[in-house]
């Protein structure tokens, strides 16, 4: 049975999706089968996977119970489930649904699909609404990317407020899985400071990695790419093969 894992960070820039896409990638690399879903109105997953944002058959047609989760095979071997810009309507839209919470568990549950993938990475709009919700209801574990920047520290106490809230009420057996510190730049000494802040106040969901800067990072979405297609010796590449090395160790 596949391990569904959430990557959320109400903020964005954080280097939500990158890690999203990166991670995946590594773990396909590491030969195990990955479904990414792109829950994020924004479609950044979908295009950074090469994709149009105006695909047929999106996440948003299959919370609104139009057709099954469509599963689409990319260039990159990673399986995904394109999201859209009217994404963003769903929750008003399905805000009256009841069960509204579980309809994204009961459709990776109902598509016998989804059984033949070792792990599920889902996207997460940068908010914590309805969608954000649903990610965590369906999700074994959670990771959260965060800057090295103080701005980044004020938002953790609402998440894992949140987190503790639908571990009560939704998903008792939802576990983080670890915080991961991104965009880091050794030479700058606010990056240090934060980045010991962060260390010592979640000392025991911290993963050891750390994604250094990297402007290959920020390049490789824009040609449809994973960072190990569009430069496998970047210290992007090194950075999430080890991050990955460190969730497949996670029991």
């Amino acid at each position: 049975m596949a391990i569904t894992i959430s990557i959320l960070n109400h903020k964005g820039g954080v280097g939500k999706t990158t890690t999203a896409v990166n991670l995946a990638a590594a773990l396909q690399i590491k030969g195990k089968r990955v479904l990414v879903i792109d829950l994020d109105g924004q479609a950044n997953l979908t295009e950074s996977l090469g994709l149009s944002i105006e695909e047929e058959k999106t996440i948003y047609g299959a919370m609104k119970g139009e057709y099954p989760l469509p599963l689409v095979e990319t260039n990159t071997g990673l399986t995904l489930v394109p999201s859209c810009l009217d994404l963003s309507a769903a929750e008003s839209e399905l805000i009256n649904e009841p069960g509204r919470e579980m309809i994204l568990k009961q459709l990776i549950h109902k598509n016998t699909e989804t059984s033949k993938f070792d792990y599920i990475i889902i996207d997460c709009p940068p908010s914590l609404g309805l969608l954000t919700l649903n990610a965590l209801t369906a999700s074994d574990k959670l990771i959260i990317p965060v800057q090295a920047e103080f701005l980044a520290m004020r938002g953790m106490a609402k998440i894992t407020n949140v987190i503790g809230i639908v571990q009560e009420r939704l998903n008792p057996n939802l576990d983080i899985a670890g915080i991961v510190i991104t965009q880091y730049d050794q030479r700058k000494t606010l990056n240090r400071s934060v980045s010991d802040l962060i260390k010592d106040s979640f000392c025991d969901k911290i993963f050891q990695t750390v994604i250094r800067d990297n402007v290959a990072l920020a390049e490789a979405p824009i040609n449809g790419q994973s960072i190990f297609e569009y430069n496998n010796k970047a210290n992007g590449a090194k950075d999430y093969m080890s991050l990955a090395e460190e969730v497949l160790a996670i029991k």
